[in-house]
């Protein structure tokens, strides 16, 4: 059997061919050549360094989704710091205590890390800066889906199911970057609330 040879530095095709001689006979036959070897080869490859970099990120201790700053871990167990806007049914408060439709789901979210809440009321803008600074974990209130507050605080998806909401897509912010403790938030909510 005799290959066709590629130009110097020209690879072959995907599919090569190559003519076979029948000794004896003076008969030649083309034949394709379809590249599984190398196809499997890659795909092989491709597993290999995939579960490799599994097995590093694990053995490094890296767990997806990631919080950085550890939001999740040093508030299960612990205290949540809350903020919150007063808002008509979803965020009243009298005589310093916050209550509403937000507020106890702020309560069972806490609850669910066996954490409590400890409440700082003010305006949402004076709230996204405590955030920022690392002074809250959690900012809720009437904040909707078209918050401005994206590039200054992880945003959880819409809920227009939360009582008193008036079919807006509520959100609630967390630290950015803080993906693990926002993910645990989300689950909590479709749970309560749906999506």
């Amino acid at each position: 059997m005799t290959k066709q040879q590629p130009e110097a530095g020209v690879p072959y095709p995907a599919h090569a061919a190559a003519s076979i001689v029948f000794p004896g006979t003076g008969a030649t036959s083309t034949v394709a050549l379809a590249s599984t070897i190398s196809t499997s080869l890659r795909r092989i490859v491709g597993t290999v360094a995939a579960a490799t970099m599994a097995v590093m990120l694990v053995g490094c201790g890296v767990t997806i989704p990631a919080d950085p700053d550890g939001t999740l871990d040093s508030v299960r167990g612990h205290e949540i710091r809350v903020g919150v806007a007063p808002e008509g049914d979803l965020v009243r408060v009298d005589d310093g205590v916050p209550t509403g439709s937000v507020v106890d789901l702020v309560e069972d979210f806490a609850d669910s890390l066996d954490a409590r809440p400890e409440w700082t009321v003010a305006t949402e803008e004076t709230l996204v800066g405590m955030l920022e600074a690392g002074d809250l974990d959690l900012v809720a209130g009437g904040i909707t889906s078209d918050t401005p507050w994206v590039d200054k605080a992880g945003v959880s998806r819409g809920y227009p199911g939360i009582p008193g909401a008036d079919g807006r897509e509520l959100v609630m912010l967390v630290p950015l970057g803080e993906n693990a403790f926002l993910s645990d938030l989300e689950a909590f909510l479709d749970e309560e609330v749906g999506s």
